[in-house]
């Protein structure tokens, strides 16, 4: 047996479901969750009452949405010859020959098509807001790689970010079951969305050297390793600010400091962010601090949802 074809029998890449399970990069599907829970969770605490279909639709909305994103985030970094041989984060199917931009591509386009056909219930309930955010959800999921200037390759992906994965999914989640908007929304959406922010700033801060190879201006570029160290640690402290501000309009809820609990995780994430230096290591903090969302936004859920 010829050496390349032992190499070929010792490693298979995944095939089928597994293969687009991997694509659709599973540990960072959280960060869409969060927002819907938190801002569903806030609507409850003031009063609005369970509304389990729209939640359930939103969720799967909100997953779809982000899979269509990373999918087509995956295809477009490919042909413009941003994921080369020297990538240094996890792999990604397209650039590793696993599947064709075209199948990429399609598998974005499904994952946007699932979204928009649920996202119509939605709209039907919540009306021309829902659809005014579904549309710019979808749209910004194409922008943020697709287009002569996409997002990614200026330093508004952070920002992008913290809209979409903050603000905008806080508020249309809370409007769903609420029925109207409301300001504590905002700071409950700022303080979901700087977590994801702060993931963002890992990625670009790893890939730094190979963006600027590949043309690619992000905000990490822009700041040097020591202002995005910076400003990733302002992005992990920023959701307990935002937590103190929702107390101030949420007087009878002291529940909802519960959340500061996680605190000293974004403290442990600063100090990894100032020893990380290889890609391994980054690679971990990017996992690490997708994670990290998950406690905060648990607890800050617990604690809208609690009698006090």
């Amino acid at each position: 047996m010829k050496p390349e074809t032992i190499n070929e029998a010792l490693f298979q890449p995944p095939r089928g479901w597994r293969l687009w399970w991997l694509a659709a990069r599973p540990r960072t599907l959280s960060m869409s969750l969060a927002p819907v829970l938190v801002g569903s969770s806030l609507a409850w605490a003031q009063g609005a009452p369970v509304a389990w279909p729209p939640l359930i639709l939103a969720l799967l909305c909100a997953v779809l949405i982000q899979i269509g994103t990373n999918l087509h985030n995956d295809c477009a970094d490919f042909e413009r010859g941003n994921d080369g041989p020297r990538r240094l984060g996890p792999v990604r199917v397209t650039a590793a020959g696993w599947a064709t931009p075209k199948e990429t591509r399609r598998a974005a386009h499904i994952a946007f098509g699932l979204a928009t056909l649920l996202g119509a219930f939605l709209v039907w309930l919540g009306g021309w807001p829902i659809l005014a955010l579904g549309l710019a959800s979808v749209a910004s999921g194409y922008a943020y790689s697709g287009g002569p200037r996409p997002i990614s390759h200026t330093p508004l992906g952070e920002l992008f970010v913290l809209a979409f994965f903050g603000l905008t999914a806080v508020c249309g989640s809370s409007y769903l079951q609420a029925g109207h908007f409301t300001l504590e929304s905002v700071p409950a959406g700022l303080g979901v969305g700087a977590i994801a922010a702060a993931v963002l700033m890992v990625n670009n801060l790893r890939d730094v050297e190979n963006d600027s190879l590949a043309g690619r201006r992000t905000l990490a570029a822009v700041l040097g390793r020591r202002g995005a160290l910076l400003a990733y640690a302002a992005l992990l402290f920023l959701p307990f600010a935002c937590v103190l501000w929702l107390r101030l309009l949420l007087p009878g809820h002291v529940g909802v400091l519960v959340s500061w609990l996680a605190l000293p995780l974004a403290i442990s994430l600063v100090r990894a962010s100032r020893r990380a230096a290889t890609g391994a290591e980054m690679n971990e903090l990017l996992v690490r601090t997708a994670q990290a969302q998950v406690p905060f936004a648990f607890l800050l859920s617990v604690g809208l949802a609690s009698p006090f």
